[in-house]
Protein backbone atom coordinates (compact mmCIF):
# COMPACT_ATOMS: atom_id res chain seq x y z
CA UNK A 1 0.00 0.00 0.00
CA UNK A 2 1.33 3.43 -0.87
CA UNK A 3 1.16 6.49 1.34
CA UNK A 4 0.44 10.05 0.26
CA UNK A 5 1.69 13.21 1.96
CA UNK A 6 -0.72 15.44 3.83
CA UNK A 7 -2.59 17.86 1.60
CA UNK A 8 -2.00 21.57 2.10
CA UNK A 9 -4.71 23.26 4.14
CA UNK A 10 -6.30 24.93 1.11
CA UNK A 11 -6.61 21.60 -0.71
CA UNK A 12 -7.83 19.65 2.29
CA UNK A 13 -11.15 21.48 1.95
CA UNK A 14 -12.12 18.94 -0.73
CA UNK A 15 -13.08 16.36 1.86
CA UNK A 16 -15.87 14.85 3.90
CA UNK A 17 -15.34 14.61 7.65
CA UNK A 18 -17.30 12.71 10.27
CA UNK A 19 -16.76 11.52 13.84
CA UNK A 20 -18.19 8.33 15.31
CA UNK A 21 -18.04 6.89 18.80
CA UNK A 22 -17.66 3.12 18.95
CA UNK A 23 -18.46 1.29 22.20
CA UNK A 24 -17.06 -2.17 23.02
CA UNK A 25 -19.13 -3.84 25.75
CA UNK A 26 -18.02 -6.82 27.90
CA UNK A 27 -14.35 -6.02 27.36
CA UNK A 28 -13.10 -8.55 29.94
CA UNK A 29 -15.10 -11.42 28.45
CA UNK A 30 -14.11 -10.56 24.88
CA UNK A 31 -10.43 -10.38 25.83
CA UNK A 32 -10.59 -13.93 27.23
CA UNK A 33 -12.53 -15.30 24.25
CA UNK A 34 -10.33 -14.12 21.38
CA UNK A 35 -6.59 -14.38 20.97
CA UNK A 36 -3.90 -12.27 19.30
CA UNK A 37 -4.77 -11.27 15.74
CA UNK A 38 -8.53 -11.57 16.31
CA UNK A 39 -10.88 -8.62 16.61
CA UNK A 40 -14.40 -7.42 17.16
CA UNK A 41 -15.83 -5.07 14.55
CA UNK A 42 -18.07 -2.05 14.84
CA UNK A 43 -21.24 -1.72 12.80
CA UNK A 44 -20.51 -0.09 9.42
CA UNK A 45 -20.64 3.71 9.37
CA UNK A 46 -20.59 6.01 6.37
CA UNK A 47 -18.14 8.79 5.58
CA UNK A 48 -17.58 10.36 2.17
CA UNK A 49 -19.97 7.96 0.47
CA UNK A 50 -18.04 4.89 1.67
CA UNK A 51 -18.73 2.40 4.46
CA UNK A 52 -16.13 1.86 7.17
CA UNK A 53 -15.70 -0.38 10.20
CA UNK A 54 -13.45 -0.07 13.21
CA UNK A 55 -11.57 -3.22 14.26
CA UNK A 56 -10.72 -3.60 17.95
CA UNK A 57 -8.02 -6.15 18.92
CA UNK A 58 -8.02 -6.56 22.73
CA UNK A 59 -4.95 -8.85 22.57
CA UNK A 60 -3.13 -7.03 19.79
CA UNK A 61 -3.30 -7.49 16.04
CA UNK A 62 -0.41 -9.99 16.12
CA UNK A 63 1.69 -11.97 18.59
CA UNK A 64 4.29 -9.19 18.82
CA UNK A 65 1.72 -6.67 20.00
CA UNK A 66 0.21 -9.24 22.36
CA UNK A 67 3.57 -9.85 24.02
CA UNK A 68 4.13 -6.09 24.20
CA UNK A 69 0.82 -5.74 26.08
CA UNK A 70 -0.84 -3.59 23.42
CA UNK A 71 -4.42 -3.15 22.28
CA UNK A 72 -4.67 -2.52 18.52
CA UNK A 73 -7.30 -0.45 16.70
CA UNK A 74 -7.55 -0.38 12.89
CA UNK A 75 -9.89 1.37 10.45
CA UNK A 76 -11.06 -0.76 7.51
CA UNK A 77 -12.83 0.10 4.27
CA UNK A 78 -16.09 -1.87 4.05
CA UNK A 79 -17.45 -0.76 0.65
CA UNK A 80 -17.48 -3.59 -1.86
CA UNK A 81 -16.48 -1.85 -5.08
CA UNK A 82 -14.41 1.05 -3.77
CA UNK A 83 -10.79 1.38 -4.89
CA UNK A 84 -7.98 3.74 -3.94
CA UNK A 85 -9.99 5.70 -1.37
CA UNK A 86 -7.87 8.46 0.14
CA UNK A 87 -8.46 9.12 3.83
CA UNK A 88 -6.80 10.15 7.05
CA UNK A 89 -8.17 9.55 10.50
CA UNK A 90 -7.76 10.18 14.20
CA UNK A 91 -8.61 7.62 16.89
CA UNK A 92 -9.11 8.74 20.47
CA UNK A 93 -9.81 6.74 23.62
CA UNK A 94 -12.66 8.17 25.72
CA UNK A 95 -12.40 8.02 29.48
CA UNK A 96 -15.09 6.45 31.66
CA UNK A 97 -17.02 9.73 31.61
CA UNK A 98 -16.98 9.79 27.80
CA UNK A 99 -14.45 12.63 27.61
CA UNK A 100 -11.63 12.35 25.02
CA UNK A 101 -8.32 11.36 26.61
CA UNK A 102 -6.07 13.46 24.39
CA UNK A 103 -2.93 11.74 25.67
CA UNK A 104 -4.40 8.55 24.20
CA UNK A 105 -5.15 9.96 20.76
CA UNK A 106 -3.36 9.06 17.53
CA UNK A 107 -3.66 10.52 14.04
CA UNK A 108 -2.49 9.26 10.64
CA UNK A 109 -1.17 10.95 7.58
CA UNK A 110 -3.32 10.49 4.51
CA UNK A 111 -3.49 6.83 3.42
CA UNK A 112 -4.85 4.91 0.44
CA UNK A 113 -7.42 2.17 1.08
CA UNK A 114 -7.12 0.06 -2.04
CA UNK A 115 -10.17 -2.22 -1.75
CA UNK A 116 -12.77 -3.64 0.62
CA UNK A 117 -11.06 -4.97 3.73
CA UNK A 118 -8.04 -2.70 3.33
CA UNK A 119 -7.17 -1.44 6.80
CA UNK A 120 -4.83 1.03 8.45
CA UNK A 121 -4.38 2.06 12.04
CA UNK A 122 -2.44 1.65 15.23
CA UNK A 123 -1.11 -1.73 16.31
CA UNK A 124 0.09 -0.15 19.57
CA UNK A 125 -2.90 2.12 20.17
CA UNK A 126 -2.93 1.74 23.98
CA UNK A 127 -1.44 -0.54 26.61
CA UNK A 128 -3.75 -3.16 28.14
CA UNK A 129 -2.54 -2.26 31.64
CA UNK A 130 -3.50 1.37 31.09
CA UNK A 131 -6.88 0.48 29.59
CA UNK A 132 -7.82 -2.01 32.30
CA UNK A 133 -7.33 0.37 35.19
CA UNK A 134 -10.70 0.38 37.04
CA UNK A 135 -10.79 4.16 36.88
CA UNK A 136 -10.89 4.02 33.06
CA UNK A 137 -13.36 1.22 32.30
CA UNK A 138 -17.04 2.18 32.50
CA UNK A 139 -19.20 -0.87 33.30
CA UNK A 140 -16.52 -3.02 31.61
CA UNK A 141 -16.90 -1.15 28.34
CA UNK A 142 -14.44 0.73 26.16
CA UNK A 143 -15.45 3.76 24.08
CA UNK A 144 -13.38 5.02 21.16
CA UNK A 145 -13.96 8.07 18.97
CA UNK A 146 -12.93 7.76 15.33
CA UNK A 147 -12.71 10.93 13.25
CA UNK A 148 -12.40 10.11 9.53
CA UNK A 149 -11.60 12.54 6.71
CA UNK A 150 -12.18 11.21 3.19
CA UNK A 151 -10.58 13.24 0.39
CA UNK A 152 -12.98 13.60 -2.52
CA UNK A 153 -11.40 13.88 -5.95
CA UNK A 154 -11.90 13.09 -9.60
CA UNK A 155 -9.43 12.75 -12.49
CA UNK A 156 -9.67 14.72 -15.73
CA UNK A 157 -7.00 13.41 -18.02
CA UNK A 158 -3.75 13.67 -16.11
CA UNK A 159 -5.07 16.33 -13.75
CA UNK A 160 -6.44 15.68 -10.28
CA UNK A 161 -9.58 17.73 -9.62
CA UNK A 162 -10.61 18.06 -6.00
CA UNK A 163 -14.37 18.11 -5.44
CA UNK A 164 -15.56 20.81 -3.00
CA UNK A 165 -16.32 19.37 0.41
CA UNK A 166 -19.77 18.81 1.85
CA UNK A 167 -19.39 21.46 4.54
CA UNK A 168 -22.97 22.65 4.98
CA UNK A 169 -22.66 22.17 8.74
CA UNK A 170 -19.68 24.53 8.83
CA UNK A 171 -21.50 27.22 6.85
CA UNK A 172 -24.58 26.93 9.07
CA UNK A 173 -22.38 27.11 12.15
CA UNK A 174 -20.88 30.34 10.83
CA UNK A 175 -24.39 31.64 10.19
CA UNK A 176 -25.36 30.88 13.79
CA UNK A 177 -22.35 32.85 15.05
CA UNK A 178 -22.91 35.86 12.78
CA UNK A 179 -26.72 35.86 13.00
CA UNK A 180 -26.93 37.42 9.55
CA UNK A 181 -30.57 37.33 8.45
CA UNK A 182 -31.86 36.06 11.80
CA UNK A 183 -35.63 36.47 12.00
CA UNK A 184 -36.69 34.96 15.33
CA UNK A 185 -35.64 35.61 18.92
CA UNK A 186 -35.93 33.36 21.96
CA UNK A 187 -35.79 34.45 25.59
CA UNK A 188 -34.43 31.58 27.67
CA UNK A 189 -33.11 31.70 31.23
CA UNK A 190 -32.53 35.45 31.17
CA UNK A 191 -30.66 35.40 27.83
CA UNK A 192 -31.72 36.17 24.27
CA UNK A 193 -30.91 33.95 21.29
CA UNK A 194 -31.42 34.88 17.65
CA UNK A 195 -32.00 32.22 15.00
CA UNK A 196 -33.38 31.54 11.53
CA UNK A 197 -36.91 30.16 11.21
CA UNK A 198 -36.20 28.11 8.10
CA UNK A 199 -33.20 26.36 9.69
CA UNK A 200 -35.15 25.48 12.83
CA UNK A 201 -38.14 24.30 10.79
CA UNK A 202 -35.95 22.15 8.54
CA UNK A 203 -34.40 20.39 11.55
CA UNK A 204 -37.37 20.07 13.91
CA UNK A 205 -41.01 19.22 13.20
CA UNK A 206 -41.92 20.90 16.48
CA UNK A 207 -40.24 24.17 15.55
CA UNK A 208 -41.86 23.94 12.12
CA UNK A 209 -45.31 23.68 13.69
CA UNK A 210 -44.58 26.51 16.15
CA UNK A 211 -43.04 28.88 13.63
CA UNK A 212 -45.11 28.17 10.50
CA UNK A 213 -48.24 26.54 11.86
CA UNK A 214 -50.40 29.58 12.54
CA UNK A 215 -49.64 29.77 16.29
CA UNK A 216 -48.80 32.98 18.13
CA UNK A 217 -45.08 32.45 17.53
CA UNK A 218 -45.69 33.35 13.90
CA UNK A 219 -46.37 36.98 14.83
CA UNK A 220 -42.70 37.84 15.10
CA UNK A 221 -42.32 38.77 18.76
CA UNK A 222 -39.77 37.13 21.06
CA UNK A 223 -40.60 33.56 22.04
CA UNK A 224 -40.41 32.89 25.78
CA UNK A 225 -39.13 29.49 26.91
CA UNK A 226 -39.50 29.47 30.68
CA UNK A 227 -38.72 25.84 31.54
CA UNK A 228 -35.20 25.49 30.11
CA UNK A 229 -31.76 26.76 31.12
CA UNK A 230 -29.95 29.07 28.72
CA UNK A 231 -26.89 26.79 28.38
CA UNK A 232 -29.16 23.89 27.41
CA UNK A 233 -30.88 25.93 24.69
CA UNK A 234 -27.51 27.17 23.43
CA UNK A 235 -26.26 23.58 23.08
CA UNK A 236 -29.53 22.61 21.37
CA UNK A 237 -29.14 25.41 18.82
CA UNK A 238 -25.52 24.45 18.19
CA UNK A 239 -26.51 20.88 17.33
CA UNK A 240 -29.43 22.02 15.14
CA UNK A 241 -27.10 24.18 13.03
CA UNK A 242 -23.95 22.03 12.98
CA UNK A 243 -24.90 18.42 13.85
CA UNK A 244 -22.07 18.59 16.39
CA UNK A 245 -22.16 17.72 20.08
CA UNK A 246 -19.59 18.46 22.76
CA UNK A 247 -19.47 15.79 25.51
CA UNK A 248 -21.00 17.08 28.75
CA UNK A 249 -21.47 15.81 32.30
CA UNK A 250 -24.48 13.69 33.24
CA UNK A 251 -26.83 16.39 34.55
CA UNK A 252 -26.37 18.54 31.46
CA UNK A 253 -26.80 15.47 29.22
CA UNK A 254 -30.12 14.79 30.94
CA UNK A 255 -31.39 18.35 30.44
CA UNK A 256 -30.25 18.32 26.81
CA UNK A 257 -31.94 14.96 26.25
CA UNK A 258 -35.25 16.35 27.51
CA UNK A 259 -34.84 19.36 25.21
CA UNK A 260 -34.03 17.16 22.21
CA UNK A 261 -37.08 15.02 22.96
CA UNK A 262 -39.28 18.08 23.29
CA UNK A 263 -38.24 19.43 19.88
CA UNK A 264 -37.94 16.02 18.19
CA UNK A 265 -34.21 16.24 17.40
CA UNK A 266 -33.65 12.50 16.99
CA UNK A 267 -29.88 12.55 16.38
CA UNK A 268 -29.24 14.51 19.57
CA UNK A 269 -31.61 12.25 21.52
CA UNK A 270 -29.61 9.17 20.54
CA UNK A 271 -26.31 10.81 21.47
CA UNK A 272 -27.57 12.06 24.86
CA UNK A 273 -29.16 8.71 25.74
CA UNK A 274 -25.88 6.92 24.99
CA UNK A 275 -23.99 9.53 26.99
CA UNK A 276 -26.23 9.07 30.03
CA UNK A 277 -25.99 5.27 29.83
CA UNK A 278 -22.19 5.58 29.91
CA UNK A 279 -22.17 7.94 32.89
CA UNK A 280 -24.33 5.96 35.33
CA UNK A 281 -22.86 5.80 38.83
CA UNK A 282 -24.28 5.44 42.38
CA UNK A 283 -24.63 9.20 42.85
CA UNK A 284 -26.77 9.86 39.77
CA UNK A 285 -28.51 6.55 39.04
CA UNK A 286 -31.61 7.51 41.04
CA UNK A 287 -32.11 10.79 39.19
CA UNK A 288 -31.32 9.11 35.86
CA UNK A 289 -33.92 6.43 36.56
CA UNK A 290 -36.51 9.05 37.49
CA UNK A 291 -35.80 10.96 34.28
CA UNK A 292 -36.02 7.77 32.20
CA UNK A 293 -39.34 6.77 33.80
CA UNK A 294 -40.94 10.21 33.50
CA UNK A 295 -39.99 10.72 29.84
CA UNK A 296 -40.06 7.15 28.55
CA UNK A 297 -36.32 6.75 27.80
CA UNK A 298 -36.20 2.96 27.77
CA UNK A 299 -32.49 2.53 27.05
CA UNK A 300 -31.53 4.63 30.10
CA UNK A 301 -34.00 2.73 32.28
CA UNK A 302 -32.53 -0.61 31.16
CA UNK A 303 -28.99 0.66 31.82
CA UNK A 304 -30.01 1.78 35.32
CA UNK A 305 -31.61 -1.60 36.04
CA UNK A 306 -28.45 -3.39 34.86
CA UNK A 307 -26.33 -1.16 37.11
CA UNK A 308 -28.61 -1.73 40.12
CA UNK A 309 -28.44 -5.51 39.70
CA UNK A 310 -25.31 -5.24 41.84
CA UNK A 311 -26.28 -5.20 45.56
CA UNK A 312 -23.49 -2.73 46.39
CA UNK A 313 -24.69 -0.32 43.68
CA UNK A 314 -28.26 -0.70 44.92
CA UNK A 315 -27.28 0.11 48.51
CA UNK A 316 -25.29 3.14 47.35
CA UNK A 317 -28.26 4.37 45.31
CA UNK A 318 -30.60 4.07 48.32
CA UNK A 319 -28.19 6.21 50.34
CA UNK A 320 -27.89 8.90 47.66
CA UNK A 321 -29.54 12.32 47.66
CA UNK A 322 -31.65 11.45 44.62
CA UNK A 323 -33.30 8.40 46.13
CA UNK A 324 -36.01 10.33 48.00
CA UNK A 325 -36.98 12.12 44.78
CA UNK A 326 -37.15 8.80 42.92
CA UNK A 327 -39.24 7.22 45.68
CA UNK A 328 -41.71 10.11 45.78
CA UNK A 329 -41.99 10.78 42.05
CA UNK A 330 -41.79 7.26 40.58
CA UNK A 331 -42.75 4.63 43.19
CA UNK A 332 -43.93 2.25 40.48
CA UNK A 333 -40.45 1.98 38.96
CA UNK A 334 -39.04 0.88 42.32
CA UNK A 335 -41.61 -1.91 42.48
CA UNK A 336 -40.64 -2.89 38.92
CA UNK A 337 -36.98 -2.86 39.96
CA UNK A 338 -37.71 -5.07 42.98
CA UNK A 339 -39.66 -7.51 40.81
CA UNK A 340 -36.67 -7.85 38.48
CA UNK A 341 -34.43 -9.34 41.18
CA UNK A 342 -33.59 -13.02 41.28
CA UNK A 343 -34.70 -15.13 44.29
CA UNK A 344 -31.22 -14.82 45.81
CA UNK A 345 -31.65 -11.08 45.83
CA UNK A 346 -35.04 -11.02 47.54
CA UNK A 347 -33.67 -9.23 50.59
CA UNK A 348 -32.70 -6.28 48.41
CA UNK A 349 -36.16 -6.32 46.84
CA UNK A 350 -37.75 -6.38 50.30
CA UNK A 351 -35.62 -3.41 51.38
CA UNK A 352 -36.83 -1.40 48.40
CA UNK A 353 -40.49 -2.26 48.92
CA UNK A 354 -40.27 -1.37 52.61
CA UNK A 355 -39.11 2.15 51.73
CA UNK A 356 -41.93 2.88 49.28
Amino acid sequence: MSELPDLPADLAAGSDKRSYVIKVDDYSRIKLMIGPGNCVKSAPFSVGGYDWVLRFYPNGCDITQYEAGCVSVLLALDSGFATDVRAKFKITLLDKDGVPAHTRSKITRERIFSSKGSCKGFSDFVGRAYLENPSRLSNDSVSIMCHVTVVKNIHRGDRLILVPSRNLHQHLGDLLKSMDGADVTFHVGGESFSAHRVVLAARSSVFRAELFGGTKEKAGGPIEISDMESDVFKALLHFIYTDEYEPVEAVMAGHLLVAADRYNIEGLKVICEERMCNLINPDIVATSLALAEQHGFRSIKDACFDFLASPSNLEAMMASDGYEHLKNSCPSVLKELAASFLPAELKAAKDIIMTI
